[in-house]
């Protein structure tokens, strides 16, 4: 048997046990409820549960090697959740997105972009509803689907908006299991604030809110608090004058210090969702990756040893200034035909050197974040280290708010 055949017929193996497991729990939820350990059982019937862990090993790096991207790259995820001895191996295998430039699982979502090169991705916003949808663009042209990875749904308030961000995009509501944070803006939608709904960094504060819940009520495990820790805040300058020009905005990313932008610079990475906060059915229509060995603790950090200290300063990010270009008589940005119509929307972020500094001429020429229209309701989202696909999903959405006190 050659190696491509294994391959392929492991992936038929794990196509049909994921598949029989998907229709037991069903099955099984009507009368006593999913046995979270029915698949494990149903893995040992596999000839692939005997597999000698040096084989196992080169199998699993060969798949990752050769599914390097979506809609293929499933094939990676439905390895790391047969088991844990997989989903161990697979941990190691799968690089961090700032390494690999890759989105492979929900957790990289929450985790610095690739340092080399920004992602291209794209929103799509519907109007009727209020949701906008985050995708990852699988080519240049921007006319395939995508790859989903997050929506968002605006709800307002009396004295403020704010845009829920989910997982899934057709449950948005804030008590669901896939919910991962917000963005609140004030009342007259000049002033931001991004919360996480678990923890960003070890030694994260959480802050105080009426909106804490618990979610998981209905489920074995044990129930986790997903509250709100806030990891950035942005910030419209008024225009009082009503002077014509684009908007003025700074991001002050308390989750990220400024020394990440340095060489050698490391920022906070989340490495798992705390358990408890995600259904174990959500593992098939959307693939978590968690460790079943992992146990919740509310007192302890459920992210990478990395934290922020309380001394160090955060990083700030402010829009790179346009040129006023005097025969198209508008103000322009390089976007690198990433952006082809013109609006007020449109912006750039940069790294500044601290707040209300200026911005050298080599942090001018890295764009951290770039955000523009391509159609009527079509936005582009270019996105790298140290900021995560989640913090700039967040920013973006500030931009689709009215702000008529800065327009």
């Amino acid at each position: 048997m050659s190696f491509r055949t294994l391959i392929q017929d492991m992936r038929d193996e794990i196509g049909s046990f994921r598949l029989r497991s998907s229709r037991s729990h069903r099955a099984s939820a009507v009368h006593e409820g999913p046995d979270p350990f029915e698949e494990f059982d149903a893995l040992k019937q596999s000839c692939w549960a005997n597999l000698p862990p040096e084989l196992l090993r080169d199998v699993l790096v060969r798949i990752e090697e050769s599914e390097a991207s979506w809609p293929p790259r499933k094939d990676v995820v439905a390895c790391a959740g047969v088991c844990r001895s997989w989903r161990d191996i697979m941990k190691e295998i799968v690089k961090l997105p700032e390494i690999s430039g890759k989105l492979t699982f929900p957790i990289s979502l929450k985790q610095p972009g690739p340092r080399e090169f920004p992602l291209q991705c794209f929103i799509r916003r519907n109007r009727n509803t209020h949701t906008y949808h985050l995708y990852l663009g699988l080519t240049q042209a921007l006319t395939d689907d995508g790859k989903f990875l997050l929506a968002a749904r605006k709800a307002r308030r009396p004295t403020c908006t704010d845009y829920l961000i989910s997982l899934n995009k057709d449950d948005m509501s804030k008590g669901s299991c896939t919910y991962v944070g917000k963005l609140r803006s004030n009342f007259l939608g000049t002033k931001f604030t991004v919360y996480d709904a678990h923890p960003p960094y070890a030694g994260a504060v959480l802050s105080k809110s009426r909106s804490m819940r618990m979610v998981g009520s209905n489920q074995v495990a044990p129930r986790v608090p997903a509250g709100n820790y806030p990891v950035a805040h942005i910030a419209y300058e008024l225009n009082v004058l009503g002077s014509r020009g684009p908007r003025r905005m700074q991001c002050v990313i308390d989750s990220i210090p400024a020394s990440s932008i340095e060489p050698g610079g490391t920022a906070p990475v989340q490495t798992d969702f705390p358990l408890g906060s995600l259904n174990i059915d959500s593992m098939h229509p959307l693939p978590f990756f968690r460790s079943k060995s992992a146990r919740f603790d509310p007192n302890a950090s459920t992210t990478a040893p990395l934290a922020v200290q309380k001394d160090s300063k955060k990083l700030i990010l402010k829009n790179k200034s346009p040129r006023w270009h005097e025969q198209l008589q508008c103000w322009c940005l390089n976007f690198r035909g990433r952006v082809t119509v013109a609006s007020v929307k449109n912006f750039q972020l940069v790294a500044a050197p601290e707040e209300g500094g200026t911005v050298n001429q080599e942090q001018d020429s890295k764009v951290i974040l770039q955000f523009g229209k391509v159609g009527k309701d079509l936005f582009t989202m270019d996105f790298r280290y140290p900021i995560s696909a989640f913090q700039a999903f967040a920013i973006c959405l500030s931009s689709f708010d009215t702000k008529i006190a800065c327009e």
